[in-house]
């Protein structure tokens, strides 16, 4: 059976990138996909190692039914490159880090996660870090909808393998 494995990716994993891990493995799960599609998420940067999502990403996030407690920090390795499928930034800055260290023969896997937004209209999906909760509710927002349009790919994907 094909697999297909996302790797989500921010500055620091504590916000961004782990939200986009809960919610996608969300509706991986919800779509009955989760024994063929592998979600992680990592950081350009390692800021935060081992530790939990921000508090603000979680509590946001939960109030959406998304658990993020259980995912903690770590930077992108080597081996990443190889084991994803896609490699999604959060902007250009963490997408332009993550192709500065990509093998060529991966690059293509590089790209950032609002190219499958359905709705929204957004390059990226801005750091909430330093803002008010208006900030992690857009970041959601922004998620929610990628990640339905990254579902709609990926199930495209997994029918092509067969």
């Amino acid at each position: 059976m094909k697999s297909y494995s996302i790797l989500f990716v921010c500055m620091g994993n504590i916000c961004r990138s782990p939200t986009a891990h809960g919610v996608f493995r969300q509706k991986v799960m919800d779509r009955g996909l989760a024994h063929q599609v592998q979600v992680d998420s990592a950081g350009t940067h390692n800021y935060h190692p081992g530790n939990p999502p921000d508090e603000r990403s979680q509590a946001h996030a939960s109030r959406r039914g998304y658990d993020l407690s259980g995912l903690r920090a770590r930077q992108i390795s080597d081996k990443d490159f190889e084991r994803h499928d896609l490699i999604l930034a959060m902007d250009w800055d963490n997408l332009a880090l993550i192709q500065d260290e990509c093998p060529a023969v991966h690059l293509h896997k590089a790209r950032r996660l609002t190219e499958f937004c359905l709705r929204h209209d957004s390059p990226v999906v801005p750091d909430p870090y330093y803002g008010g909760k208006d900030g992690f509710e857009h970041v959601l927002d922004l998620v929610e909808d990628a990640c339905e349009g990254l579902l709609r790919h990926v199930e495209r994907q997994l029918k092509l393998a067969y």
